[in-house]
């Protein structure tokens, strides 16, 4: 999973502290789970998916209005396609 565009992958390591479960815990750590990568990796998705989401509410509008021109008028090109 790339970070491309979301965050500088290169700024330093900080610790944070976390709670979890004990039993999750020794069980991922057993499986030789790197939990460090894990959350980096799960944190990422969630950001990238929040960021989805505002980049469509702050679009709607203009997705709304492409689409219905797009109903309206048809693609362009169409009638040029051969498939």
């Amino acid at each position: 999973m790339k970070a491309q565009n979301v965050y500088d992958e290169d700024a330093p390591k900080r610790p944070v502290n976390l709670t979890a479960n004990a039993d999750l815990l020794r069980i991922a750590k057993g499986a030789g789970i790197n939990l460090s990568q894990t959350f980096e990796e799960a944190v990422l998705e969630k950001v990238r998916t929040s960021m989805e989401v505002q980049w469509l509410v702050e679009n709607k509008e203009a997705i709304e209005s492409y689409n219905a021109r797009i109903e309206r008028n048809g693609v362009f090109g169409a009638s040029k396609r051969r498939f």
